[in-house]
């Protein structure tokens, strides 16, 4: 690609190697070619939905972005939100000074911050995708969504497929969906092209507010809305109301009750502000970790 360079300055801690390391993991992302050196995707940028291809690597005190068109603002704003560099994470670190099982978190993954969808339009789609099947399934669905509707697009000279923008989806049929849910998909098209599921007017809401509003959306539930605020807008404050999985891990790592409420896990969230949604991510990735690294007890039997 013809490279349109740009950096982007890390604010509090961050490191891209982990970021890295969980872009290889992640379903979502774990498709994409990776070197161990570099963060290269395509997508529709949010601000005039036409693909462009993206290189990052790291840098002192940040990243540095090649672009394969020109990067104004909007763009950049983009890049950085898509890394959580939009925010500044000089305060991340006291959080955890206060809070010794969430210290605890950041020492095992230090500087590692929500690496989001490319956009809430995407993470919507995928939250649709995903539902009552494994994110192995749902990313290869999605792989195919993009080689059948979205562009190519070349960055140092491999190809990669964008996911089409909100108007390809908005008729579109044969998504290899049920149909259920490729009419959810028309309607979150629909949606994104109103401007209502998009980072611009979700991060403009007080986060209860703007979860309250996805979850109106066709086929957002609860853990769909959370997925789209925190990691579609990277919003770096909000807190699932209702997710088992995460109450599941803060209820080990902390001693709940088996039976404690959501509202004790809120109340627990409450020490995390303004990071509520790095923290939750925090604790997600690390239980994440030990899972691939726990024994098979089976393996003995084997």
């Amino acid at each position: 690609m013809t490279p349109h360079t740009f950096t982007i300055t890390a604010d509090g801690p961050f490191d891209f190697g982990g970021c890295l390391r969980f872009a290889e993991d992640w379903p979502a992302t774990s498709a994409l070619p990776s070197d161990g050196r570099a963060l290269r995707f395509a997508y529709c940028a949010e601000h005039d939905w036409k693909p462009i291809g993206v290189r990052v690597t790291a840098a002192p005190g940040g990243v540095e972005v090649a672009t394969t068109r020109p990067a104004g603002p909007s763009i950049r704003g983009e890049v950085a939100r898509i890394l959580s560099l939009d925010v500044d994470g000089t305060g991340f670190p006291k959080i955890g000074e206060a809070d010794p099982v969430l210290g605890d978190v950041q020492r095992r993954r230090p500087g590692l911050r929500p690496l989001c969808f490319w956009s809430p339009w995407e993470a919507a789609c995928w939250a649709v995708v995903v539902q009552r099947s494994s994110m192995l399934v749902a990313s290869r669905v999605k792989q195919r969504i993009a080689a059948r509707f979205g562009a190519e697009v070349v960055v140092d000279g491999q190809a990669f497929q964008a996911f089409p923008p909100p108007v390809s989806l908005l008729e579109a049929g044969g998504l290899g969906l049920p149909a259920q849910k490729e009419e959810w998909v028309r309607g979150l098209a629909q949606a994104a092209l109103d401007g209502v599921l998009t980072t611009e007017h979700l991060r403009s809401l007080a986060p209860e507010e703007a979860l309250a509003e996805l979850r109106a959306l066709p086929g957002v539930g609860p853990f769909s809305a959370g997925l789209i605020l925190i990691r579609g807008a990277g919003a770096p404050d909000a807190f699932p109301g209702d997710e088992p999985r995460l109450f599941a891990i803060l209820r080990e790592a902390y001693g709940l009750p088996e039976d404690a409420p959501p509202a004790a896990y809120r109340a627990l969230a409450e020490a995390w502000r303004p990071y509520r949604s790095w923290a939750s991510f925090l604790f997600r990735a690390t239980a994440y970790d030990q899972a691939l690294t726990r024994p098979d007890p089976q393996a003995a039997r084997r």
